[in-house]
């Protein structure tokens, strides 16, 4: 198979990975092939256990898969040392997590400023500043995590996730530690900020309203897709 098209940022071509369980193998995904579009909003659901976050692992070249490739914006992940998948990590993507992964002795401004150092950005404190007055954090900028709220932490690390500009936005479960108002409210302003900036998310989620935001869903069931299906509501409109 070909690398991606222009128009792709993500390809995936048999993706499969096996890991020893006990005695036998297990199958965590099973020949996963899928293009996504630079610019789409794509939700990966299914029950516990299906694949989901090992996928987004493998896109993000943070583990390596059994057999299959993933290309993103055409350059292939098995082509790459460890060293050099880090660089493209770093050159283009966000990551926002279900536990918020913030450094507990940084403040808010210190955890957004953090990457942006390690990038060599310009002026990484008035860029990290710039994003938490986006994400209504502005006046929170010399707090703790421990401080802050699951919400404003979320927002914490919604920041620090497009800070750095990335073609493209992984999310896993970003509402899963939040509660249903919380969580809406956090939804609102991740998918606000992903059309502001043009970014393509690739999103995990077991929360169907979430899903039902994005241009397509993609279904994993014990490590196959089984279904791609449209949004179940417009995205503008939730």
């Amino acid at each position: 198979m070909t690398a991606s098209t222009p128009e792709s940022i993500v390809r995936t071509s048999g993706l499969t990975k096996i890991v020893q369980s006990g005695a036998a193998p297990l199958t965590i995904l099973d020949a996963v092939s899928l293009d996504i579009d630079a610019g789409e909003s794509v939700a990966i659901v299914g029950a516990s256990g299906s694949g989901k976050t090992t996928l987004l692992g493998l896109i993000a070249g943070l583990d390596v898969p059994t057999t299959g490739e993933v290309w993103l914006r055409g350059r292939a992940l098995h082509s790459l040392n460890e060293d050099s998948r880090a660089r493209l990590r770093q050159e283009m993507l966000g990551f926002v997590f279900q536990s918020f992964q913030l450094l507990p002795a940084l403040t808010a401004l210190e955890n957004v400023m953090l990457p942006l150092e390690l990038a060599g950005a310009a002026q990484p404190e008035r860029t990290a500043r710039e994003w938490l007055t986006k994400v209504g954090l502005g006046p929170r900028a010399h707090h703790y995590p421990r401080q802050l709220s699951g919400g404003e932490q979320q927002r914490v690390a919604i920041a620090r996730a497009f800070s750095g500009s990335p073609a493209l936005l992984l999310a896993d479960e970003p509402t899963g530690n939040l509660d249903a108002a919380t969580g809406r409210e956090i939804a609102g302003l991740m998918f606000e900020l992903n059309r502001a900036n043009g970014t393509t998310l690739i999103l995990v989620t077991h929360d169907g309203g979430l899903a039902g935001r994005c241009n397509r869903q993609i279904r994993l069931d014990g490590g196959r897709v089984v279904e791609e299906a449209p949004p179940d509501r417009d995205p503008e409109s939730a």
